[in-house]
């Protein structure tokens, strides 16, 4: 029980304040006067006024409350590193049973994981959180153990009490650390790009190394090793080796005696992409489908399109003279011999043999596909005619031999069961709806070789893909795909389709029938494998640690099958199914709870400093707790102070008038009769 006294005025206390002086100018004109029962007149107007300010005994009934100790304990990445860990642990259970010990103290125990996202230690946060769920008037004192390595102290909260940090780290810890900067999302292929890469060592290093061996590995395939300097910014010259993902991994063999070789590895991931494709576009007489093909291409902003249209062949003889013509001269020479090997892509549209192309120079188009290139035949009429591309040094390569038929009727092109899962052709159906326009004509061809996505009349080959050698050759048996541009019966995906196709026979990474990649996010993977087999096998995965799991894989839709894979550690993974293979970096480029490995104090010391707190290194021993008042000193050599905050619970309040009513009357009635019997008797 505690008691006071306070005062709860009857009336505006500039009022009473008014009376009180008019009470003491009336005191001082009785005592000019000489009147001598004046001091009876004072008391009683102080009476009144003391009657007025409302005198009041209050008596509390007080339940003391408990103080409380916060301790944030980091878990982070940073925090396993050499015995920060155990240290830790160690610490917080002793500190922990000390606080317990203490009378009227509770411990809030609140440990801080990584931060999602690669956001680091969230140190600051936590301790924010913390705060706001507890009165701040019972805060003793907080304590945080943890390597000093925090990225959120633009959250640091206001603290009512200490703030002592207990750091893990040790004056002989040294790191050394990989960095690579400037890395691209991509680049294009044949052209040089430039990293720079860093290798340096912090903290208590020792002395005397002046280069250290560095491997570069190309999507796990076995490494290079440099000698670099240590301590310098290294410029990399590179070209990245192929189209689509390319992963890069840069490592310095870990050293005896560092803290860790985490961050000895470096991983960047560069999608390699094609400055400009070269096509070459060749119409054997102009049709409605010419302009198809040339807008499909010259719509394309990465693709060079040279385009020629037979316009007058060497049988037309009209008598015009030739300086009268503007047409220009077919370079033959020139792009079928000279510079056939710059076109990542021939198309033959409508084209048959007239004697501009000699065998020679298809033969060396045929040479061409076989060593790499691709040719694409857009066939009508004249592919079923004596003069066919087909009886040229070219039947060697195409997919499809003519039977001399040209069939002129409707139909309604349609996808194979095989190319539901070819990439050209899956999905058209789901994308574009299956109600497609017809076409008028198709040339009747049978299959020699590939695989036949498309089917027409009677399910007749209609657009057949093939391999030969390293390139590739597609037939597309029928000239009516401009009917789709046109809109005729609702149209299709006519430049869909025709895009598709161009970009599988230049090798376009996401066209390929037979391929295994993943897709990461964080720490989790999308493996997918897409096959024109019905089933494939389970995908091996090599984990960083040369771990090998076998996942199975479920399919998704026609030819694409998926599996999720959490990877356990950041690092290189090898994925192989069959003789697929594919390697991926799970986790960020660069961890940011590795960057700096160093136990640090310099961040955290002013912000303590403002708290009144202290910094002690755990390995010198855990400190002593003690209780301090206000104002005094909170830390010192070997002890950590914890405010004595008396905080208390009001359960009650009685309140007694000091001055009561009848009180306050009896005492102004008796001073002021007091007063006039004094003066009367004078």
């Amino acid at each position: 029980m505690t008691g006071s006294i306070v005062f709860e005025p009857l009336l505006n206390p500039w009022l009473i304040a008014a009376l009180a002086a008019m009470m003491m100018a009336g005191t001082a004109l009785a005592i000019w006067r000489g009147l001598s029962g004046w001091p009876f007149r004072a008391l009683a107007g102080l009476v009144v006024l003391a009657a007025l300010l409302g005198p009041v005994y209050q008596a509390e009934d007080r339940e003391p409350l408990s103080d409380i100790v916060l301790m944030i304990e980091d878990e982070s990445a940073s925090q396993t590193l050499g015995d920060r860990a155990s240290l830790t642990d160690t610490t917080a259970d002793d500190l922990a049973a000390r606080i317990a010990a203490r009378d009227n103290t509770e411990l809030r125990r609140i440990t801080v994981p990584d931060g999602a996202d690669n956001t680091g230690t969230q140190l600051m946060t936590a301790l924010s959180e913390a705060l706001a769920e507890e009165p701040r008037a019972r805060i003793a004192g907080a304590i945080l153990m943890s390597d000093g390595r925090l990225h959120d102290l633009d959250r640091a909260p206001d603290m009512p009490a200490p703030l002592h940090l207990l750091h893990t780290g040790r004056e002989d810890d040294w790191d050394r650390k990989l960095v690579v900067e400037n890395a691209p999302a991509f680049a294009i292929l044949g052209e040089e790009i430039q990293m720079t890469l860093r290798i340096t060592d912090d903290g208590a290093a020792p002395e005397g190394t002046s280069t250290v061996p560095v491997d570069v590995s190309v999507d796990g395939e076995d490494p290079q090793r440099f000698n670099v300097p240590l301590g310098e910014d290294i410029d990399l010259p590179l070209r990245l080796p192929h189209g689509g993902r390319n992963v890069l991994q840069f490592s310095t063999p870990a050293v005896e005696g560092e803290l860790t070789d985490r961050n000895n590895t470096a991983l960047v991931q560069i999608n390699g992409v094609r400055d400009r494709l070269s096509v070459l576009l060749v119409s054997g007489e102009p049709h409605a489908g010419g302009r198809t093909w040339r807008n499909l291409l010259k719509s394309d902003s990465s693709v060079d399109l040279v385009h020629f249209t037979i316009l007058r062949p060497p049988e037309k003889q009209d008598g015009v003279p030739v300086r009268e013509l503007s047409l220009i001269a077919f370079p033959t020479r020139e792009l079928f011999l000279e510079k056939i090997d710059d076109f990542d892509l021939i198309i033959f549209d409508r084209y048959k043999r007239r004697g501009i192309l000699p065998s020679l120079y298809l033969d060396n188009v045929r040479n061409y596909v076989e060593g790499g290139g691709a040719v694409l035949i857009a066939a009508g009429p004249d592919y079923a005619a004596a003069d066919s591309l087909y009886r040229t040094p070219l039947e060697a390569i195409l997919p499809g031999r003519p039977t001399a038929r040209v069939l002129e009727e409707r139909y309604s092109p349609s996808i194979t069961d095989l190319g539901q899962r070819h990439p050209v052709t899956s999905g058209l159906e789901q994308e574009f709806g299956g109600e497609w326009g017809r076409w008028m004509r198709q040339i009747e061809v049978e299959e020699t070789s590939g695989d036949t996505v498309m089917t027409g009349v009677g399910d007749r080959p209609l657009l057949t893909l093939d391999r030969v050698g390293e390139g590739r050759v597609a037939l597309l048996a029928s000239d009516h795909a401009w009917l789709w541009n046109r809109g005729f019966e609702g149209g299709g995906p006519q430049l869909e389709l025709l895009r598709r196709l161009a970009h599988w026979m230049m090798k376009e990474p996401e066209l390929e029938e037979e391929a295994l990649w993943a897709e990461a996010t964080g720490q989790q993977m999308r493996i997918i494998r897409r096959s024109l087999e019905e089933s494939v096998g389970p995908v091996t995965i090599t984990t960083p640690e040369d771990e090998q799991i076998e996942m199975e894989l479920e399919e998704v839709s026609p030819g694409r099958f998926e599996a999720l894979f959490d990877g356990p550690t950041i690092g290189l993974y090898r994925l192989e199914n069959g003789e697929h293979t594919a390697v991926i970096g799970l986790g960020p480029a660069s961890p940011v709870e590795f960057e700096n490995t160093i136990a640090d104090t310099e961040t955290l010391e002013p912000y303590i400093s403002e708290t009144g707190g202290g910094i002690h290194p755990l390995a010198d021993g855990t400190p002593r707790v003690r209780t301090v008042r206000e104002g005094r000193a909170m830390s010192g050599r070997g002890w950590i102070g914890l405010l004595d905050r008396n905080a208390y619970q009001t359960r009650s309040v009685t309140q007694t008038p000091l001055l009561p009513a009848w009180l306050v009357l009896l005492l102004a009635a008796t001073l002021i009769v007091g007063g006039w019997l004094r003066e009367g008797r004078q």
